[in-house]
C-alpha cells in the first residue's frame, strides 16, 4: 500500500483545519508536531465567543484584519492553555507565516517551519528564522494525492 510522505500528512492536516478558518480573506490552518505525533492544531479565527469575519465582515486596520487570532498563533496559545511544550517542534502551516506569528514560533522553541503557499513572505521574517537557527523549507499540498487513498477501499467493508 502507498502512503503519503509525513510532510503531506502533516500539511493535509493544516489544509483541513484551514476548512474550519473564519476569515474570509484568507483561510489558513498550522498543526505543531513533535516526534512524528500531532501535538496542537490552529485555524485563522475570532476568539472563542466573538464576533466572526463570516457574520460580520472583516475587522481591518492597516490591510490586516484585526478580528482574527492567526492558526499559529491559536496551534501556540493551544499548546500554552495546556501546558504542553513547544520546544524543538516542527510547525506546518497552508501559508508562510507573517512577521508577527514568525517572531512568536521563534520564540516558542520551534525548529523547523513547513509552509505550503508563499503569502508575503517577510525578508525581516526570512532573516529571523535564519538567525535562530529554525530550518524553513517550502512543501506544496496537492489535494489530488489524496484521492487514490480516500477512495481505496478497505478489506471486508463491503
Amino acid at each position: 500500500m502507498d502512503r503519503i510522505s509525513w510532510d503531506q500528512y502533516f500539511m493535509a492536516q493544516s489544509h483541513l483545519l484551514a476548512l474550519r478558518s473564519t476569515c474570509t480573506r484568507l483561510a489558513v490552518g498550522a498543526t505543531i508536531v513533535r516526534q512524528k505525533r500531532i501535538i496542537a492544531g490552529g485555524y485563522n479565527g475570532s476568539i472563542a465567543g466573538g464576533t466572526h469575519c463570516a457574520d460580520e465582515g472583516c475587522y481591518v486596520i492597516d490591510e490586516h484584519c484585526v478580528r482574527t487570532i492567526h492558526a499559529e498563533m491559536n496551534a501556540l496559545l493551544q499548546c500554552a492553555k495546556f501546558g504542553v511544550p513547544t520546544e524543538g517542534a516542527e510547525i506546518y502551516v497552508t501559508h508562510f507565516p507573517c512577521l508577527q506569528c514568525s517572531k512568536a514560533i521563534i520564540q516558542s522553541g520551534i525548529k523547523k517551519l513547513y509552509y505550503s503557499e508563499n503569502y508575503k513572505n517577510h525578508p525581516y521574517a526570512i532573516e529571523l528564522f535564519n538567525q535562530a537557527d529554525v530550518e524553513v523549507k517550502q512543501v506544496k499540498f496537492n489535494a489530488e494525492s489524496l484521492e487514490p487513498l480516500v477512495s481505496h477501499t478497505v478489506p471486508g467493508s463491503q
